[in-house]
Order: C-alpha cells, then sequence, then structure tokens
C-alpha cells in the first residue's frame, strides 16, 4: 500500500555506487515520489542528468563541484551546468575536515576560489545554490558576503547548531536536514531544527551516506527520508504529514520543480 505522505529526497546521490537495486521503486512505496540527484564533479553531474532525463517528473539533477574535489576547476562542470533538468548549481562550498592532513583534497584556496565561482554560476544562470560546509562557517559566510547570496539558497546536510542556523536563516537561506539528526550525538543539529521556521526547511537523505537510525549499518538510499521527515517532526511537535507537505512545498519552491 502507497504511503499517505508525499516526500522530496532533496539530496541525494542516486548515481553513486552503493544504493540498492530497487532505490526507485523502494522510494515510492515510501511516499518518496521526487528525488533532486546531486553532482559533485563533472563526471557524476553528467550522470545526474542523464539519470533526471530517464525518469522525468521524478528526478531532477544538480551540476556542481565538490570541495574535495575544487581543483578540477569549474570548467568541467558548464556543459552540465546548462541542461535544462538542472536545477542547482550544487554541491558546492567548503569543507576544512580533512585539509591539510589529507593532500588528496583540495587546500582552502582552492575551495574558495571554486565556491565563489559556482555562487556567482547561480545568480548568472538564475539557479538554487545548494551549500556544503563542514568546519568552514565564518570562510562561508565570507564568500556569500562577497558574492552575494543567491536568492534561492540551501545549507544542505545541516550540522550547526542554533547559532549557525540564526547565520543562515538570516541570510534567506534554507536548512536542509538529513540522518544526521537522529544520531545521538547530534543534539545541536535537533535544537537548530527546533528553532527553524518550518517554511525554511527541507528533508534529504545524502544517499548513500548517512543512513537514519535505525537502520544503521545499511546503505542509505530515497525512501529512508520518511525516517527523516518524522524525526524532524518530532523534534518540531508537529505532524509528519504537515511536514511532509511544507518540505514537499519547499523543496518545489527552491528547484523550480514542475
Amino acid at each position: 500500500m502507497p504511503a499517505a505522505s508525499k516526500w522530496t529526497d532533496s539530496h541525494c546521490h542516486l548515481q553513486y555506487e552503493g544504493l540498492p537495486g530497487d532505490a526507485l521503486e523502494a522510494a515510492e512505496a515510501a511516499g518518496v515520489i521526487r528525488m533532486v540527484c546531486v553532482g559533485t564533479d563533472g563526471p557524476q553531474s553528467a550522470r545526474a542528468v542523464d539519470l533526471a532525463r530517464e525518469h522525468p517528473g521524478r528526478v531532477w539533477a544538480t551540476a556542481g563541484l565538490h570541495p574535495h574535489d575544487a581543483v578540477q576547476g569549474v570548467d568541467t562542470i558548464l556543459g552540465s551546468l546548462d541542461a535544462p533538468e538542472v536545477v542547482a548549481a550544487s554541491e558546492c562550498g567548503l569543507d576544512y575536515h580533512y585539509h591539510p592532513a589529507n593532500t588528496d583534497h583540495a587546500g582552502q584556496a582552492t575551495q574558495k576560489a571554486a565556491f565563489a565561482a559556482q555562487v556567482a554560476l547561480a545568480h548568472q544562470r538564475d539557479l538554487a545554490l545548494v551549500i556544503h560546509t563542514r568546519e568552514a562557517w565564518d570562510d562561508t559566510f565570507d564568500v556569500l558576503a562577497a558574492e552575494g547570496v543567491p536568492a534561492r539558497t540551501v545549507f544542505h546536510c545541516f550540522t550547526g547548531g542554533p547559532a549557525e542556523a540564526r547565520r543562515c536563516l538570516d541570510t534567506g537561506a534554507y536548512l536542509s536536514f538529513s540522518g544526521i539528526m537522529t544520531f545521538k550525538t547530534a543534539a545541536e543539529v535537533r535544537d537548530a531544527a527546533a528553532l527553524a521556521p518550518v517554511d525554511r526547511v527541507l528533508v534529504e537523505t545524502d544517499a548513500p551516506y548517512l543512513t537514519p537510525v535505525p537502520h544503521r549499518g545499511t546503505p542509505n538510499h530515497p525512501a529512508m527520508v520518511a525516517v527523516v521527515g518524522a524525526a524532524l517532526a518530532a523534534v518540531k511537535g508537529l505532524g509528519v504529514d504537515e511536514v511532509a507537505t511544507a518540505t514537499w512545498a519547499n523543496t518545489e519552491a527552491v528547484f523550480r520543480l514542475s
């Protein structure tokens, strides 16, 4: 029997290895009708576009250069960014968690330049912007201040606390919550979710990563966004259907889904 609530997974990587082969069917059975498939470099963005073309009305694509891959250059995503199936420059931003210990990942200066360029591309093409920020809040806001915050901006997989949430919301951005909010160690994320207005929140899986409790140890997939939505509803003291309806509308507005 189909689920009663309709959900949109606002951020998943359907093109990555590790998802179950029946992920789309399982999503539909769980009421997850729409998915935004996110690109992280040139080839992955192109594959996201291909999947959106294969599943019109169910899957939309983004094209972006993840901060870890910023050294590849923004030119590598331009071909995908102009595809009509693309709804955002995504995912881009800053991630200082591994740098400089791990030299496989781009350095801070390279990340900042690539992030700024993608903010500019979002402005130029009137696209949404989806931000990945990890241990780089101040520099993230500095880049946004210099480039201007696009009207439709999302902080994906929000991992900050109430202070960071207020800074994001003050820019006019949306906060997207993932399975992290079900983790025992994520009390600050739940506090941030509690204060965020219901018309400024999205839900996502980031599949195949960040499987929510109680499904830890198994690959994440879009069907589990309903679990994230239920957790968000509990934190906010709202009904699950109310959160499903709100996040459906919010995602539609941010990405101009039709």
